[in-house]
């Protein structure tokens, strides 16, 4: 979850918030890449997730980074609630989630070391405590109960919230975790391409990192639980968002849809106003119960656009939403895919090119089937592994045409690391396919197996 944004004043014009997404774009040569991960913490002897405070926390481990590795504090309400240091972030997701928001970096070489560096500085604390850090969708046997709801106000309305609109609103807070990737667009015309592939192609990553196929204890009959979640959550801000692939889509379009999503809140003075359910378009008319007579700043609507969470979503940049949170290779393999699809304009015509016939329902029936069944998933004649094989072949060549070298030279380009994604590809399992046949099979139903085997 986002951390508060600042930095914009009132909002006197309705043209500033198009022209705040507009800004995001940049040239091409100041393109970055921005990779997110959440993972679960978990106390090496109970195997139960940690708390906020105590020997054995959130709080320990924070404090250790701070301390230990140089990074700065972020504090609400006099609690230690993040870290930031060279234009990354460490924030806690609502059920002790430790997330890392890295920085805008130029190669997927550097974002993989910086999460090489992370997960390398999170074990060294953790160990010393007695705590280990888990790659998955979601939590695999921890009940809503065993999970403590993190000391940050924006959490606290939401998970009240959460009850009164959907059915796993709980659960998404709590128990599931993602990776994601943080990408730029040059023009207009460039994010509304780049908007369409990734939302037509979250489906194929949903399915080439499903990571979640056991909840409170148990397989649950589908590959990406973290997917079912997200799809019974709240259909007003989730989902396949049509409206991208309709003729007059742009900036606009994507404001009127977010001022059409009911807010959370309103950040003032270190605090979350409640603004529950209430509407950006009263806001903006000085009309806000929450706030009467006061007009929004950009911070505001920076913060309101955090709160929409379709499977790719806009901001000054655009973020891709649907993979399983997962194991180290993974991390650097989601970054990967997207970077080679869109950052070369060839590939991203042959991306746009492959989907571009495909009906609002057929996305939608890809975006169930790729939860349920990952790469054996089937839609009206599409194959899900045969298209997954494809999108990967030009996500590679996309790579190979940035040929941005790493390791000092010796590393010709960034395809090597979709070698994670190629072997499922080859073998047909994803990583919840490996996870179910562990189970079925060596652990012989042992569920706890998978701590000690897949932890960082």
């Amino acid at each position: 979850m986002s951390i508060p944004q600042s930095g914009g004043g009132p909002i006197e014009r309705p043209e500033q918030l198009s022209e705040y997404l507009e800004s995001g774009c940049k040239p091409k040569d100041a393109w970055r890449i921005g990779t997110e991960h959440e993972k679960f913490g978990y106390c090496k002897d109970s195997l139960k997730p940690i708390p906020y405070e105590g020997e054995r926390s959130i709080l320990t481990v924070l404090e250790g980074l701070r301390d230990g590795h140089g990074w700065a504090p972020l504090e609400e309400g006099g609690k230690l609630i993040g870290l930031t240091k060279d234009g990354a972030n460490i924030s806690l997701e609502p059920g002790g989630q430790l997330e890392l928001s890295g920085a805008p970096l130029e190669t997927i070489h550097q974002t993989c070391d910086e999460v090489n560096d992370h997960l390398r500085d999170v074990k060294d604390i953790a160990d010393k405590v007695g705590v280990g850090f888990i790659g998955l969708g979601a939590a695999p046997d921890w009940t809503h109960e065993d999970m403590p709801l993190m000391p940050k106000g924006r959490y606290k309305l939401m998970d009240a919230y959460m009850q009164d609109v959907g059915t796993t609103g709980q659960i998404m807070m709590r128990r599931t975790c993602t990776v994601q990737v943080n990408l730029d667009f040059a023009s207009e015309a460039d994010m509304i391409q780049k908007m369409r592939v990734a939302v037509a192609l979250q489906p194929v990553a949903n399915a080439l990192f499903a990571n979640s196929p056991f909840f409170e204890g148990k397989p649950n009959g589908v590959k990406s639980y973290r997917n079912y979640v997200w799809r019974h959550l709240d259909a007003a801000r989730t989902g396949m968002i049509p409206f991208v692939f309709d003729e007059g889509f742009g900036f606009e379009a994507w404001v009127q849809y977010v001022l059409d999503v009911p807010m959370y809140f309103v950040y003032r003075d270190g605090k979350y106003i409640n603004a529950l359910g209430q509407s950006f378009r009263d806001f903006l008319k000085g009309q806000l119960p929450a706030l009467p007579g006061e007009v929004p700043t950009l911070s505001d609507w920076a913060d309101h656009l955090t709160t929409v969470f379709p499977e790719a979503r806009m901001k000054k940049f655009i973020e891709m939403r649907g993979a399983d949170g997962g194991p180290w290779r993974r991390l650097c393999a989601l970054p990967a895919f997207w970077v080679g699809l869109t950052y070369d304009q060839s590939s991203l015509d042959a991306a746009w090119d492959l989907v571009k016939g495909w009906s609002a329902e057929q996305r939608e029936a890809l975006h169930v089937a790729a939860g349920e069944h990952g790469l054996q998933a089937k839609v009206d004649g599409i194959d899900m592994a045969t298209l997954a094989a494809q999108v990967v072949e030009i996500a590679d060549a996309g790579l190979r045409n940035r040929a941005r070298p790493g390791a000092g030279g010796l590393v010709a380009d960034e395809t090597h690391f979709l070698n994670a994604l190629k072997e499922s590809l080859e073998t047909g399992q994803v990583p919840a396919d490996e996870l179910l046949e562990k189970y079925h099979g060596e652990w012989n139903g042992d569920l706890s197996r998978i701590y000690p085997e897949y932890s960082y």
